[in-house]
């Protein structure tokens, strides 16, 4: 389904050209040449607002503080040919993700565009990913729970056996030396031997057998997920 985007600009030629541009990206837009018209579709949730500041009747910043009272977390793009610092800050403080001062050249709104939702895309990933159960070799991991179960039969980790399991699945399949793990899981201001990170991996292995935690000599160990 293609991702939907809402465009609020009065300037007609303006209006038609970014339309074209973010069409042919594969984006399905509609556009709106005033903000009271715009107002009245506030309801339809579209994936992204591209707002113009000026407008005919209701300006952007009234548009986006409806926007952001029906969803905050509605991605919203301000373009402005004013006081470029003063919309620019406001507009942050009314909760826009992006801004863009005129004059610009079209293909730089489909960029900023595509580089917004990407990111929101990613966020959205690792928010499902921390807040929902997911399974790794057989073992049911909820992150937010910081619970692990295998069989129906809960896995007693300690809270750094635990950071320690969450680190290797974020880098699965990838080489971690003892000096990566030893900062990330118990930080920088860990004055112990970094043999803390063999007992610890050691501890691991023996509760959760099914895990394929491999050791490269000299170096460090890496979690194989086939």
């Amino acid at each position: 389904m293609a991702i939907k985007i809402y465009l609020v600009e009065d300037e007609k030629n303006l209006n038609v050209l970014l339309k074209k541009y973010l069409e042919l990206e594969g984006y399905e837009v509609t556009t709106f040449s005033e903000g009271s018209s715009a107002m009245k579709r506030i309801n339809d949730m579209p994936d992204l607002w591209i707002l113009d500041i000026m407008l005919p009747d209701i300006d952007g910043y009234g548009l986006i503080k409806a926007i952001k009272s029906k969803n905050k977390n509605t991605p919203v793009i301000f373009m402005s040919a004013r006081n470029e610092e003063l919309d620019r800050v406001v507009g942050l403080e009314l909760g826009s993700d992006d801004y863009l001062s005129k004059p610009f050249l079209p293909r730089e709104l489909v960029i900023r565009t595509n580089k917004l939702l990407e990111r929101l895309k990613i966020k959205e990933i690792k928010e499902v990913v921390n807040e929902k159960e997911f399974e790794v070799e057989g073992y049911k991991i909820n992150k937010k729970q910081r619970t692990v179960f295998e069989d129906g039969q809960k896995v007693q980790l300690t809270n750094k056996e635990f950071e320690l399991l969450n680190y290797f699945i974020d880098n699965k399949n990838n080489l971690l030396s003892r000096e990566q793990i030893l900062i990330t899981v118990w930080g920088n201001d860990y004055f112990g031997s970094d043999r803390v990170v063999d007992d610890t991996i050691r501890r691991l292995r023996k509760k959760m057998e099914g895990l394929m935690i491999e050791t490269v000599y000299g170096y460090g160990y890496k979690l194989v997920i086939v």
